[in-house]
């Protein structure tokens, strides 16, 4: 009961609910990663199993993202198989004011660029906590690297003025290995005053797959907030 009740959890949800009530039949949908996601995968797939909508076809961005969808009962898709996106639902790790994004906490953020990128609507979904009046000062850059590749892609990003660290797998011995088998580089930085100038400058490093800046791609950000005790959910 007292996990019901929480009013973190109960913000998350209703986030998650209203991002999955913008999706309609005969689509395709980016279903992303991370906890609020979740909550909007659910309400998707039971939103299919009430009748409400159908002909849905999800394209998941991590293997969390399939796992959940096969749970809820939304079918899968892949890119070979679909003609375009018509809607992305994901998080974010950081929102600035222009709606671009830090992402990656998760490691899964290529996968997640791909499939937000592709999408006529991509739909973010966060609390209050991630909004920031400039992107790098709460959260480090996550950067996907070849594991080759680590320790000159480190001394390109320091030239950047980063600090990078290797992300160290918890209850596991070794680093986080990301689902196509590469590493993740979170690069502190003191702030990020051009993201679209750094995306394209850590992009062009040998050995990057892709970084954690989501320039010019979001089209609606959903907040969810807690005051006094009540959840609530509002738009950028």
């Amino acid at each position: 009961m007292a996990a019901e009740m929480d009013p973190v959890k109960l913000m998350k949800q209703e986030v998650g609910r209203q991002a999955a009530a913008r999706v309609q039949s005969n689509t395709v949908v980016g279903l992303g990663t991370g906890s609020t996601t979740a909550f909007a995968i659910q309400f998707i797939g039971e939103r299919l199993a009430k009748g409400e909508i159908s002909n849905i076809k999800g394209v998941p961005t991590s293997f969390q993202a399939s796992v959940l969808a096969k749970q809820y009962g939304i079918p899968l898709t892949t890119l070979d198989e679909i003609d375009g996106i018509d809607i992305a639902i994901d998080g974010a790790d950081e929102v600035d004011p222009t709606m671009n994004l830090v992402k990656g906490g998760g490691a899964a953020h290529t996968r997640e660029k791909i499939v937000d990128g592709l999408a006529k609507e991509f739909i973010v979904v966060v609390d209050s906590s991630k909004l920031v009046d400039k992107l790098g000062t709460t959260f480090a850059l996550p950067v996907e690297v070849l594991p080759l590749a680590v320790t000159p892609v480190s001394k390109a990003l320091e030239s950047l003025g980063g600090k990078p660290e290797l992300r160290m797998g918890i209850k596991k011995d070794g680093p986080v290995i990301t689902d196509q088998g590469n590493m993740i580089l979170d690069v502190k930085f003191t702030a990020i005053d051009d993201p679209a100038g750094l995306e394209k400058t850590i992009n062009n490093i040998p050995g990057v797959l892709d970084n954690g800046l989501f320039v010019d791609l979001a089209t609606e950000v959903l907040i969810g907030e807690v005051k006094d005790g009540q959840a609530s959910v509002r738009k950028l």
